[in-house]
Formats: C-alpha cells, sequence, structure tokens
C-alpha cells in the first residue's frame, strides 16, 4: 500500500515538491557556509519523493533554534506556504486527504527542519 501511496503521491505534487526542496539546496550550497543546509535540504527532498512510511521526530537544541529562525527568515517560508497551500487543495476531495496531510507533515518540516530526523514506521 506504501508503494500505490507513494507511486500516487509522484504524481499529485510529489514531484514538484521534492524539486522545491531540491533548489532550495542549491541556492544553499552556492555558498561554503551554507552547504549543511542545503544537505538538509536534499535529505528532505528524498524524503519528499515518497513519504509515506516515514514519520518525522522533532528534537534539537539552542543550535538547531538558531538556523531554524536563519532558515525560516530566507528559505523556509516560502516552502511552506507552498506545502500548505498544495495540503488545502489536495484536502478538500476525500481521495486527496491523505496526500494532503503528507503535505501537511511537510509544511511543517519547512518550519522547522533543523533538529529533526526522518523515522521508517513499520
Amino acid at each position: 500500500m506504501r508503494f500505490l501511496g507513494n507511486l500516487l503521491w509522484l504524481l499529485l505534487g510529489g514531484l514538484a515538491s521534492a524539486l522545491g526542496w531540491a533548489l532550495a539546496g542549491l541556492l544553499w550550497c552556492i555558498t561554503i557556509v551554507g552547504i549543511p543546509v542545503g544537505l538538509q535540504c536534499f535529505k528532505f527532498a528524498s524524503l519528499s519523493l515518497c513519504p509515506f512510511g516515514k514519520d518525522i521526530l522533532y528534537q534539537g537544541g539552542a543550535p538547531s533554534l538558531l538556523l531554524n529562525i536563519l532558515w525560516l527568515l530566507i528559505s523556509g517560508l516560502p516552502l511552506a506556504i507552498a506545502h500548505a497551500a498544495w495540503g488545502c487543495a489536495l484536502c478538500v476531495t476525500i481521495i486527496g486527504i491523505p496526500f494532503g496531510l503528507q503535505f501537511f507533515k511537510l509544511a511543517r518540516l519547512a518550519l522547522l527542519p533543523f533538529g529533526s530526523r526522518v523515522i521508517t514506521v513499520c
């Protein structure tokens, strides 16, 4: 069932979401200082390709808080707004609700990406 959900996910906006994360990662990797942020974006781009069966564990301390604030000001807000808009659009239909919920999960991740880990749900 996860495979089918992930396959439909790609068609219903998952590919565009992954491209958004990858573009943010490329822009961050232009500078040497931004490379760790860009690598985090690439990790979440791969999550965005197949989010079903995966969950996000939020944790972190002061360094991740400071980096989350910087991220939010530069790249996080546009990504979060785009994911929330996709989520709202997909939640209009009953069939789209599971996909919309995945977009809401990614919208929260776009707000607080540092100090979070991707875990696989069995």
